[in-house]
């Protein structure tokens, strides 16, 4: 057993097995070790975890993604998988909630720093959704996997739902006169599935275009949907 400052890793032979080792976690769970204090060994341990899972997800799908495999690639005893997850599907789901915040977060960075016009709003946001699952190869796996097991099947409908949540919300900032919002949330969802099902499609060669193309597609329908909120806004004020 080899130590290092941010978690303990196994040497090739004890990689997968259940020893419980020497931690300094286990005696002083607030304890600095190697200057760096325990909470932050947890997120480094954790993050290495989610890293192995995009690593497995990515070259052999779903069924790779297994609780020895993840622990064997990311050079962790198993005890530090259940430190953070109870099996295999709660790894999946919080990997994808993971990717989900970071996403949605670039999204609205990209929207706040384009000009202050809708058009050029809606065209970063789209810009920066596409960049975003482009950035790191391995994030395709996670929208093309989406369909292969019932916790990334529930990950997937929930990742719709938060980014049509965040879009409602963004639309509400930049529209002067926003629809109802449950109107504004369901035409956000219809968008949002729609284009992350489209995005799926391209990413499998289904479509022969460029993602300079896809993005001004995506920004088209961004800009359809909130045309039509705003005339129902208009609507519902008068």
């Amino acid at each position: 057993m080899v130590k290092s400052p941010g978690w303990t890793i196994l040497a090739p032979d004890e990689t997968g097995k259940a020893a419980m080792g020497n931690d300094p976690d286990d005696a002083a769970p607030s304890r600095v070790y190697g200057g760096v204090a325990a909470d932050e060994r947890r997120s480094r341990r954790r993050s290495a975890l989610f890293d192995a899972a995009l690593d497995l997800l990515a070259e052999g799908g779903a069924p790779a993604v297994t609780k020895r495999a993840v622990c064997v690639r990311a050079r962790l005893n198993d005890r530090y998988f259940y430190e953070q997850f109870t099996d295999r599907d709660a790894l999946l789901t919080a990997l994808v909630e993971e990717h989900t915040a970071l996403g949605i977060a670039a999204v609205v960075t990209a929207t706040h720093h384009a000009e202050p016009d809708v058009h050029s709003q809606v065209r970063a946001a789209a810009d920066a959704a596409l960049g975003f699952l482009l950035a790191d190869p391995r994030r395709s796996a996670l929208l093309l996997n989406a369909q292969s097991t019932e916790a990334l099947q529930a990950a997937r409908l929930s990742t719709q739902h938060a980014i049509a949540r965040a879009m409602s919300a963004v639309g509400r900032e930049i529209l002067a006169a926003p629809a109802d919002p449950l109107d504004a949330d369901m035409t956000a969802y219809s968008v949002v599935s729609g284009a992350l099902e489209l995005v799926a499609a391209w990413m499998r060669g289904e479509f022969d275009t460029t993602r300079e193309h896809l993005t001004d597609l995506i920004a088209r329908l961004l800009l359809s949907t909130d045309s039509a909120q705003h005339v129902a806004g208009t609507k519902s004020a008068t």
